[in-house]
């Protein structure tokens, strides 16, 4: 329930892990969880190194903590899948989560390219989660 709560509280970028034949890489995207299915809801741009990571190879790694004491946050592995359905929903509500509305430049421009866009799921097949408060405060 704690984790839960943190990860449909808390509007920080996920870091997301991916690893091809040279070197891993690291993203990070605006996410949202999708209760109901307990996967990870992401979206990147069809020519991104993310995109093209996940689709040679769908395990991924992902951490999603603030910057800032006190530190928390959960990490974990996780199969993705990339998809064209729902894209402009899930980008909708991502940009609302992360902007407040679908107004602004940025906004309108992401919208834009839609038709560009996967919606990654993340489906976690490990998670941890630490919390350093008490220690911290």
């Amino acid at each position: 329930a704690e984790t839960r709560s943190f990860l449909t509280t808390t509007a920080i970028p996920l870091r997301i892990a991916t690893s091809t034949d040279s070197y891993p890489t690291l993203c990070s995207v605006w996410y949202l969880l999708d209760e109901e299915k307990d996967v990870l809801l992401c979206v990147s741009h069809k020519n991104s190194q993310l995109v093209s990571d996940l689709k040679a190879n769908e395990k991924c790694a992902f951490e999603i903590a603030p910057n800032e004491a006190p530190y928390c946050g959960v990490r974990g592995k996780a199969i993705a899948t990339l998809s064209k359905e729902h894209t402009l929903a899930t980008l909708s509500t991502l940009i609302e989560r992360y902007l407040g509305d679908t107004e602004s430049r940025l906004a309108k421009w992401l919208i834009g390219r839609i038709d560009e866009e996967y919606v990654l799921r993340l489906t976690p097949e490990q998670m941890t989660t630490w919390d350093y408060s008490e220690r911290m405060s």
